[in-house]
């Protein structure tokens, strides 16, 4: 695989099951290489697999949030379209056969999602930021933002202080506009409709230190007063609810302590009415909320709730019982990660991505019968033959714990040729490396590297504890750069004793974000690499807790304010050590990152340039922190063609 094959990718999202379970709306997000951007197209497939998936949505009509009626006979979707420079939403209305009327509603609010049709079918709740006439007028001439709370911005939408996220409603047959039911300063989201078609059971936070304590509440929203009544306690972090069939409980996905991160969050159970909260999801110490891929848990009837969490690289599907009674049961993802999933009649649909392939869509029948019901990547699996990684397992130095981790070998690949090697670390850091199609590691593998990459400690998908271990100092951890650094030498150490081609002399490391920072922690303290890429990277804890759109969060890692004690957050920032870096480096980095801001790199940059140290810095223009997986197609491929340039020149690729 090159870089220009980045524009033959594309993801499976959102699959949604009718009622009856019988069919299965997808969407599909593909390149539209020629405008440098993405597109959406809806597709449908029957889930017995008798027939092969179709398009929906018309060709470039940007279609995605596919949602059945009750009663399975049309499905909306929401379509954006651009005019005169102005983005515009609409939810289309129609027969999937092309049969009966079709229907368009205008919504208001900006970036509209979550379209949920009500039980009744006489309404669709969607979440949208509140429009601000502010943001209509060119940048010279807005009026000013005054901000009172932390999280006033977001990286990829910039400022929301004054764009709080509401809950809207609108009728299926057009007789009333759009209704905003959440009007006010606070942000409510992640709504889903009771049993009767009354009330919707929303995320938020609405209590005076919400950006100071990080706590959220589930609530239920009457649609017909607007009364918002707490359902929980404001005493945890709870989000993703479910209500179930029943309308009596609401699952969601949380922890009981979020000031004291990281944590393994779990699936939880609470009375609508209020109560006692359960965790159900304990038998199984591991994180239920995998990044990016975090998604409500689905109740197959009222005793059994559908949910993923990560496992050593994979993200599988689990069934958990309502009781708590036992462990949860793995249904899905062996080796592979499941991205979306949802359940109806009996019926249960998931995509799935392998190390191999981008996401495909599969149905697990009321028997038990697994059909596969989409091959779309076929043509780009055929074009770029990619091959599946081995895994090994490291022993940590200190002997305490076993790491994962994984090699894969350039094509035409000769052991008793000398290769060299990239080590790949992962951003987080509380995430981890998981067993999906990973364009990057495909590219440098048919560049000629061997591509080596590992789940450290700090990274979740283990037991609670692994995640933990690199808190700071005044939370019983490590720290940042202790045993998540020796794990990496260790993993490195064991490649070069185990893969007798790899060649100890022209070994690089690269990550992003916390991979970033481990990045240029490494070589901060040692000299064994011989290039590095340090991107997105945090470089200085200190003013990274100021500057960030997360400010406030570190705290929480390092267990004490940076007003208290700024050299706790200096002690764990690479650019203390920036006079000990005499490795080549190579920083990426996007002018518009919010969540590590470009400040980061420009410390490590000034800092090793006065140094005279071999630094090269390299900026884009209009991405944020996502740029490597949801940038413009252009950047996306100028990166990974930089990166291989960089590396070449320092590595000399077989």
């Amino acid at each position: 695989m090159n870089p220009s094959q980045v524009a033959a990718l594309f993801q499976i999202r959102q699959p949604t099951l009718s009622p009856d379970g019988s069919r299965v709306a997808f969407v599909v997000q593909s390149v539209d290489e020629a405008h440098n951007r993405y597109r959406s197209r809806v597709w449908v497939a029957p889930t017995d697999g008798s027939e092969p998936a179709v398009p929906f949505s018309p060709a470039g009509s940007d279609a995605s949030q596919p949602a059945w009626s009750p009663d399975g006979t049309r499905l909306a979707t929401m379509s954006m379209t651009v005019d005169n420079g102005t983005v515009r939403a609409e939810i289309g209305i129609s027969s999937p056969d092309g049969s009966g009327e079709s229907r368009q509603l205008d919504i208001v609010g900006d970036g509209p999602h979550g379209l949920c049709w009500s039980p009744d079918g006489n309404h669709i709740a969607y979440t949208a930021r509140a429009s601000d006439p502010r943001y209509g007028v060119p940048e010279n001439a807005r009026p000013p933002l005054r901000v009172t709370r932390l999280f006033s911005r977001i990286d990829g939408l910039g400022p929301v202080a004054d764009r709080p996220l509401h809950v809207f409603t609108v009728a299926v047959d057009a007789s009333e506009p759009a209704r905003d039911l959440t009007p006010g300063e606070f942000s409510l989201h992640s709504h889903e409709w009771t049993p009767d078609s009354g009330a919707l059971v929303v995320n938020g936070a609405t209590h005076a230190r919400w950006d100071l304590d990080l706590r959220t509440d589930i609530f239920e929203l009457s649609t017909g007063t607007g009364e918002l009544r707490t359902i929980s306690a404001t005493d945890g972090s709870f989000q993703n609810p479910s209500v179930s069939p029943d309308g009596t409980r609401v699952a969601f996905l949380g922890a009981d302590d979020i000031e004291d991160s990281p944590r393994n969050t779990h699936v939880g159970l609470i009375p609508i009415q209020g109560g006692e909260r359960r965790w159900i999801s304990r038998g199984l110490d591991r994180n239920f909320a995998p990044y990016p891929d975090i998604q409500s848990p689905r109740w197959l009837d009222d005793a059994t709730i559908l949910v993923t969490a990560e496992d050593r690289g994979d993200v599988a599907l689990y069934r958990v019982d309502a009781d708590g009674s036992s462990a949860p049961v793995r249904l899905a993802g062996d080796g592979g990660c499941v991205t979306g999933y949802d359940s109806a009649a009996g019926v249960i649909v998931y995509a799935l991505s392998t190390p191999t392939s981008p996401s495909e869509l599969f149905a697990v029948q009321a028997d038990g019968r697994v059909e596969r019901l989409t091959d779309l990547g076929a043509a780009f699996i055929a074009d770029t033959s990619p091959r599946q990684g081995e895994h090994f397992v490291v022993r940590s130095t200190d002997g305490t714990v076993d790491i994962d981790a994984w090699i894969l070998t350039p094509p035409d690949f000769d052991p008793h040729k000398s290769y060299p090697m990239l080590l790949n670390v992962h951003g987080g850091s509380f995430s981890q490396y998981a067993n999906r199609f990973f364009d990057e590691f495909h590219v440098q593998a048919a560049a000629g590297y061997v591509v080596v990459w590992s789940n450290p400690r700090g990274s979740s998908g283990r037991e609670e504890a692994f995640g933990r271990a690199i808190r700071g100092h005044a939370l019983g951890g490590t720290g940042w750069g202790s045993v998540d650094y020796a794990d990496l030498m260790a993993v490195t150490d064991t490649v070069i004793e185990r893969f007798p081609f790899v060649d100890p002399d022209r070994m690089g490391i690269l990550g992003g974000s916390f991979g970033g920072f481990l990045t240029s922690w490494t070589i901060g303290h040692t000299d064994r690499f011989a290039a590095a890429c340090s991107e997105r990277a945090v470089n200085n804890l200190l003013t990274m807790e100021s500057t960030s759109d997360i400010a406030g969060v570190l705290r929480h890692h390092v267990g004490t304010s940076h007003l208290k004690d700024p050299e706790a957050y200096l002690a764990m920032s690479p650019i203390t050590y920036a006079q000990n870096i005499t490795t080549p480096l190579l920083i990426l980095h996007a002018e518009s990152d919010l969540r590590c801001p470009i400040e980061q790199a420009e410390q490590l940059f000034v800092a090793l340039r006065t140094l005279e140290r071999e630094v090269e810095f390299v900026r884009f223009s209009g991405e944020g922190h996502e740029m490597s997986r949801s940038g413009s197609p252009l950047h996306r491929r100028q990166r990974l063609e930089i990166v291989l340039e960089f590396f070449g020149r320092h590595l000399t690729p077989a």
